[in-house]
């Protein structure tokens, strides 16, 4: 590797730390469930799509924030809950790394929406799940989640995003995995 390679990867890896060194620890269980509600109230008040999919969602995987940074190799973070109705049935982390042309760091959340119970099976056998291997998950834009209804919503999972701040060109779900966690 040149000289000039380890430097980026370095650099790289500083950002990602330093961008996830507030949230390295394992929340607590009330921290998480308190994040967790206040990002869905948030999204179901800013997104008729995700309000009216929670209505026939069999449950809502949400992670409030997510912390990404990079420079060519990137990275982020970040932890939530999974809610059947109106209970958390389990807490979670999501962990990706990326290579290419990308530099910043934003923070932003996300909420997957499981649409059926294969899926959310699926899910819960799964030890690590990568997102984008098992069912179809559809990410709703701004141009999907105008027209979708509970009628139209076909898909097994349907991700939505939120809450983005900061710089970073993308934001997206491939090489995310994850997985459970026991929460203090």
């Amino acid at each position: 590797m040149h000289a000039v390679a380890r430097v980026r990867v370095v650099l790289a890896i500083g950002v990602v730390l330093a961008a996830t060194a507030a949230d390295v620890h394992a929340k607590s269980a009330a921290e998480l469930d308190r994040q967790t509600e206040t990002a869905l109230r948030g999204l179901f008040g800013s997104n008729d799509a995700a309000r009216s999919l929670a209505r026939d969602a069999r449950a809502i995987l949400v992670f409030p924030n997510i912390v990404k940074g990079g420079f060519v190799f990137g990275g982020s973070f970040g932890e939530g809950a999974l809610r059947v109705g109106d209970r958390t049935d389990g807490y979670y982390r999501t962990v990706s790394a990326s290579y290419g042309l990308q530099a910043g760091i934003q923070s932003y959340g996300y909420a997957l929406f499981f649409m059926n119970d294969s899926a959310l099976q699926y899910f819960r056998k799964s030890e690590g799940w990568e997102v984008g291997v098992g069912p179809t998950l559809v990410i709703a834009d701004e141009g999907l989640s105008a027209s979708l209804s509970t009628t139209t919503a076909r898909s097994d999972i349907y991700a939505f995003f939120f809450d983005q701040q900061g710089l970073m060109a993308g934001i997206g779900l491939q090489g995310t995995k994850i997985h459970r966690i026991h929460s203090k």
